[in-house]
Order: C-alpha cells, then sequence, then structure tokens
C-alpha cells in the first residue's frame, strides 16, 4: 500500500449527512431566506416559473389536445420552443437543433404527439419516458443531435415542475457527488438514471422539508447552486 493509500485509508470519511448540512449551508450563504429569498426568485425561481405559466396558457392540456386533435402539429412544436426558447435553460446548439428537427411535418408530428403522451397519458413513467426518449431520438437531425439530457428533460420540467425535474450533466453530476448522493448517470439518456435523478429530488425535499421547497424548480435550482461555477464554495 502507497503513503497515499495508507493516508487515505486513516483519513475518516465524510458522511451523507454531513455533505447534505455542507451544501444547506452553502445554499443559505448564497440565499439567506431560502426559496423565498428575493435574490433567489430573481435569479433562479421567477423566470422558471413565468415559462411554466407561459406553457399553462398556450399548451394546457386542454390547448394540446384540441391543437393535436386538429392536427396542428406545428403549431404545437412553435409554441414549446418558444416559450423555451425565453429561457436559458438549453445551449444555443441544442435550441438550434430543436427547431431543425421540428420544421419539418414530419418531425413536428413525432414531437407533439409524444410530448404529449408523455406528459398527459396514462401508465407508467418508465414506459412513458422511454417512448419519449426513443421519439427523441429519432426526430431529424442536421448537424447536432438532438437527444441530449436538458432537450429530454426540458419539456416535462416546464410544463410539469411538479413531477418532472431537469437535468443538466455536469452540474447535476457535481450536485450529487457534493451532496453525497449515488445518482446512477450514463451520458446516453435512459430511465434508470433519470429515475435515479428523481429519487436525488425527493431527498432533497426530505431533508429540506423546513424551507417548504414549492417543486421541482426549487429543487433543481437547489442543485444548480451545488453544481454551478455560479455559486463557489
Amino acid at each position: 500500500m502507497t503513503t497515499f493509500e495508507v493516508a487515505a485509508h486513516r483519513r475518516p470519511a465524510v458522511s451523507s449527512r454531513s455533505l447534505a448540512a455542507r451544501c444547506r449551508r452553502k445554499f443559505l450563504r448564497f440565499f439567506p431566506h431560502s426559496f423565498c429569498d428575493e435574490t433567489y426568485l430573481s435569479w433562479e425561481r421567477d423566470y422558471k416559473y413565468h415559462a411554466h405559466e407561459q406553457w399553462q396558457a398556450e399548451l394546457g392540456r386542454d390547448t394540446f389536445d384540441v391543437l393535436l386533435h386538429e392536427g396542428r402539429h406545428s403549431e404545437v412544436a412553435a409554441r414549446a420552443v418558444r416559450i423555451e426558447s425565453r429561457t436559458n435553460l438549453l445551449f444555443s446548439f441544442e435550441k438550434m437543433a430543436l427547431r431543425d428537427a421540428v420544421k419539418s411535418a414530419p418531425g413536428a408530428k413525432t414531437f407533439s404527439t409524444a410530448l404529449y403522451d408523455f406528459l398527459h397519458s396514462d401508465g407508467q413513467l418508465e414506459r412513458k419516458f422511454n417512448d419519449w426518449c426513443n421519439a427523441v431520438a429519432n426526430l431529424p437531425r442536421r448537424q447536432t443531435r438532438v437527444l441530449t439530457w436538458p432537450l429530454l428533460t426540458v419539456f416535462g420540467f416546464i410544463a410539469q415542475p411538479k413531477r418532472h425535474v431537469f437535468l443538466k450533466p455536469n452540474v447535476t453530476r457535481a450536485a450529487a457527488d457534493a451532496y453525497g448522493f449515488p445518482l446512477r448517470y450514463q451520458s446516453r439518456p435512459n430511465y434508470a438514471t433519470y429515475d435515479s435523478l428523481l429519487a436525488f429530488a425527493r431527498t432533497i425535499r426530505r431533508d429540506l422539508r423546513d424551507l417548504r421547497p414549492r417543486d421541482m424548480i426549487d429543487l433543481q435550482s437547489f442543485m444548480w447552486v451545488q453544481g454551478s461555477d455560479e455559486y463557489p464554495d
């Protein structure tokens, strides 16, 4: 055993509870009033929730259903792209790839019907997530691939922030490491990773229940503070 290995062996492990407490302190250092902090609302929550309100107004379930029934798939895709474009959740290359993917009638139809099924159909989340993943993977593409974790998860997050969470890989993985949570991450989108992310969100909600996070917007924002370079330790 090398000197380094001996030292590492003797070094006491930091418990997941201690790591979670450290993450909590970091969040409150930036936002002393937690999820009601005015700076938090301005920097992290308000624009995401505003996108959700726009979605409800333009693509709520009843409106979405009517548009699909009338065969207006391109209108659905255009509204979804427009709402997302007013946020900074996707990288510019992902936004461009999405616009290209839904320009054609077949692409718009694949996107809109699969998204409706993911958000509103009955059945197990695993089946719905996998179907949505396959649909996004089969969208038309030019140069940039459409199937990325952020693009796959952004619309569920905007449409249903009580149920779905957004995955930005590097930041989320860094947040899980900081929190001591064993995130089962794989770079290619898959349900096991998404299910693990939902479990991570539930763990944070449980640990921060006294701070009263409202939805996945608050939980994702907490993750962002832990993993983003915008919030140094």
